[in-house]
């Protein structure tokens, strides 16, 4: 696995653990962006999707969040691949 992957994985789950720690589904997330898609969302956390930056923002919309919190999370952190769903 490249580390180009590997970054998505991490935003990924830096994704995941903010939509969870403020108690909201995928389709809150989905419902409060008003543009976003629930396979959208879904790709994103498990890092299969390399985002656009006016996705990003929707993103953020839909998490309640401001787009530099989306931004703020370990680059370096250590992954078990064997926790990540396979595709």
């Amino acid at each position: 696995m490249d580390e180009k992957e590997l970054e998505l994985i991490r935003f990924g789950l830096h994704i995941r653990k903010l939509r969870i720690d403020k108690d909201l589904s995928q389709d809150d997330v989905v419902n409060n962006s008003n543009k976003l898609t629930k396979s959208t969302v879904s790709d994103v956390e498990n890092g299969k999707r390399n985002l656009a930056f006016t996705t990003l923002l929707d993103l953020a919309r839909g998490l309640l969040e401001e787009p530099e919190i989306l931004l703020k999370y370990d680059h370096n952190k250590k992954i078990d691949l064997n926790n990540i769903e396979k595709s």
